[in-house]
């Protein structure tokens, strides 16, 4: 019964645009988060940065066919955002890796809402179906903040919320240890690497919901995983780190 409302939450959920747009279980994808972005690739549903792309960027792709989702940093404060300034010096913890990226205090959300909101807001704006919320695991990374998995739950099902709210579809992004308790909230899911890590097994929720998994690998070749990932129902390919144009998919 559980999984059955599950789906019909992903499916059936309405915002203030109306009915939410969700991909199929075996949706043909692209991820380039470079510019411009190439529109002749075959693919159903395209994932692009929100602010490096404009509205006629998406509806160019609309006209093409193609449902679009959009990129943004939903965890991490990025330097190099238009909305940057934004940010309050105390919501900044450690360094992720990425030049000019900070985890956020998630707990904050008072302050984080109104941030995220017009992030969102932005998306629909521009006319995009869906969003990719990025760096939603920062209770698992060394962020300089004492965040708890609970801290987490919570900010990821506020995201969730928000994005349906906005008539938006939402992609939870890696985070694996929590799927069991974020798959009914997400309509599909983005993940990194499972296969060169030995953890696709816990992704298994949203495949058993009948909902999309789009996932890719950087250091596998596609001989590595794409049987593998066929076999589990997954939209697997391999992409460079750049996410640029190129892709290998396994469908």
């Amino acid at each position: 019964m559980m999984v059955a409302i599950s789906a019909t939450l992903a499916v059936l959920a309405s915002g203030a645009s109306g009915r939410i747009w969700t991909p199929a279980s075996h949706t043909t994808w692209q991820w380039q988060l470079t510019t411009p972005v190439s529109l002749s690739v075959p693919a159903q549903m395209f994932d692009i940065d929100l602010f490096d792309n404009s509205a006629s960027v998406v509806a160019a792709l609309h006209r093409r066919g193609r449902h679009v989702i959009c990129y943004l940093d939903a965890g991490t404060y990025e330097s190099y955002r238009p909305d940057a300034r934004r940010f309050r010096s105390s919501l900044l913890g450690r360094p992720n890796g990425w030049p000019g990226e900070r985890w956020l205090d998630i707990r904050r959300l008072s302050v984080l809402e109104p941030i995220m909101r017009a992030r969102f807001s932005l998306c629909r704006r521009k006319g995009f179906d869906g969003v990719e919320a990025d760096n939603v695991d920062a209770y698992a990374n060394d962020s300089g903040f004492p965040l708890t998995a609970a801290d987490q739950l919570a900010y990821n099902r506020w995201l969730a919320q928000t994005a349906h709210s906005f008539g938006l579809s939402i992609a939870l992004k890696n985070d694996l240890d929590q799927v069991p308790a974020l798959e009914r909230y997400f309509n599909f899911a983005l993940d990194e690497q499972c296969f060169e890590y030995s953890e696709c097994d816990k992704l298994r929720p949203f495949v058993d919901a009948h909902k999309a998994v789009f996932e890719v690998e950087y250091n596998l070749s596609p001989g590595e995983f794409c049987a593998r990932a066929n076999a589990l129902g997954f939209m697997s390919m391999r992409k460079r780190l750049d996410l640029g144009v190129s892709r290998q998919v396994c469908w």
